[in-house]
């Protein structure tokens, strides 16, 4: 055998220029010639088959070449990953801290994500609400602090500001039960559930005359869906129901205290928010390289044009969202004949730009969480057979200035419709008084968790002001695919 050592020189004329990988190659060469396994030609023969097809060398079960096979196929993925403008980032070894409210109700599998999470390079702060759930990436519940000029899609959620909206109106809560067939009516007549549900009638669209639908080609191509679907309500655990609000006195801003008829809507930016969505976090994952099990928590850099569309979009959604609650209160209280006197509302699936208590600036994402800085106003609703609250938030630095934002489920719809009763469901029902236009057993009351006890795990964060009881409840034909 020949056993003359080879060269680096050998091993750059190969095409390897990278000197970690020279040295590599060097000591594999080296050591097979030095312990006689092959002779010089054959090895630098391998050494070129690697090159051309590594592939090949990693299936093997056993080769001497298998490690530098891995390197060079790791090498050449980064490499298309940085013409592309990928970046690929580790986790860090310990998480940014996070605060635990209601431990006792929180799945293992919302822990897990939240602590991934949080070892994001980017993160800062978190914090896990009373309700949260397992979910992609963030979980649901989940308040996540980063870096300013960062935010992430996945964080924020499909349903890009899905909201809650309220409107209490000078009527006795007796109207439920006097005026119960006209009630369901309206909600008949004037709401629209489903995933390409339409409206024909808008009273309202001058979101749609915002100028950044036509500066961006995203939201040009989705403008007329935008349109088509403004005053619908979607699927999955949407709804728009009337209800009895308990208000106490002096509690609502000069509202005397009273029972009254009320009006609560729970969607968002429907199918409009959903393709924003899931364009830019395929861009953030495409952009930003993360570990497998943190891969839905990419995100995008602010200073960027791909960051600067999804702000703007994301914005844009919101205020979208907004419109679609008001447009379908608005015709509800125009044929019912009364305008509210109080109409509360907020987000929970969203980005704001704010400020930690020692003046660090952040970029807050709530998904599946109510923005409760102090003195904001929010709402919380329960199950259809269990009480929503108005809320007054404190400004807690704890919780990032964040409460739940329902009572959270238990049970996944699959295990819904395999273990709940459909006689004990209807029976809960009557007792309550609660008559449901569709829906399914998948957002029975059972699926979630006990509103008081959520309640009660955040009462430092939040005043309760209000307390509404769903009686007519209209959500989507069970049938429908949940899109929440």
């Amino acid at each position: 055998m020949n056993w003359e050592e080879i060269s680096f020189e050998e091993i750059e004329n190969l095409g390897i220029v990278d000197p970690k990988l020279q040295g590599l190659f060097s000591r594999v060469a080296n050591g097979l010639l030095k312990h006689r396994v092959m002779d010089r030609e054959v090895v630098l023969a391998n050494l070129q088959m690697v090159l051309e097809h590594p592939e090949l060398f990693v299936k093997r079960r056993e080769d001497k070449f298998k490690n530098l096979a891995k390197q060079i196929i790791k090498k050449r993925k980064q490499g298309a990953q940085e013409e592309s403008g990928a970046i690929q980032h580790d986790l860090r070894s310990t998480s940014a801290y996070f605060k635990v409210f209601g431990k006792e109700l929180i799945e293992p599998g919302a822990f897990a994500q939240m602590e991934t999470a949080a070892r994001l390079p980017i993160s800062i702060a978190g914090a896990l609400m009373p309700d949260a759930h397992q979910g992609y990436g963030l979980p649901i519940g989940g308040v996540l602090a980063t870096q300013p000029d960062t935010i992430i899609p996945y964080a924020v959620g499909v349903d890009i500001a899905c909201r809650m909206c309220m409107s209490i109106f000078d009527l006795p809560a007796s109207t439920i039960e006097s005026e119960k067939t006209n009630l369901k009516r309206l909600l008949m007549n004037h709401t629209h559930f489903g995933i390409g549900s339409t409206s024909k009638e808008r009273l309202d669209t001058s979101v749609l005359d915002r100028r950044e639908w036509n500066e961006i080609k995203t939201l040009r191509a989705l403008k007329d869906k935008a349109y088509a679907q403004l005053g619908t309500s979607g699927t999955g655990n949407h709804f728009v129901e009337w209800g009895e609000l308990s208000v106490q006195n002096n509690t609502l801003q000069g509202l005397p205290g009273g029972r009254y008829l009320a009006l609560l809507s729970h969607s968002g930016s429907r199918g409009f928010g959903g393709s924003v969505a899931n364009t830019y976090s395929t861009i953030a994952m495409k952009k930003t390289v993360l570990p497998r099990d943190a891969r839905h928590l990419a995100w995008l850099d602010l200073n960027t044009e791909e960051g600067q569309e999804y702000w703007i979009a994301m914005n844009l959604a919101g205020d979208y969202a907004s419109a679609n609650h008001h447009e379908i209160h608005n015709k509800i209280a125009r044929h019912l004949g009364v305008s509210p006197v109080m109409r509360i509302e907020n987000h929970h699936n969203f980005a704001w730009k704010e400020q930690l208590d020692n003046g660090t600036e952040v970029m807050v994402h709530r998904k599946g969480a109510t923005p409760a800085g102090a003195g904001i106003l929010g709402i919380i609703p329960g199950s259809m057979t269990t009480p929503g609250f108005i809320v007054r938030g404190r400004g807690s630095s704890g919780s990032l200035n964040s409460a739940a934002h329902g009572a959270g489920r238990v049970m996944s719809r699959n295990a819904a419709y395999r273990f709940l009763d459909p006689k004990k469901v209807e029976e809960e029902l009557r007792q309550k008084k609660v008559t449901v236009i569709g829906s399914g057993l998948d957002e029975a009351p059972m699926v979630y968790k006990d509103i008081n006890a959520v309640m009660a795990a955040q009462d430092e964060l939040l005043d309760i002001l209000a307390r509404f009881q769903p009686r007519i409840v209209r959500m989507a034909d069970p049938r429908e695919k949940p899109e929440d």
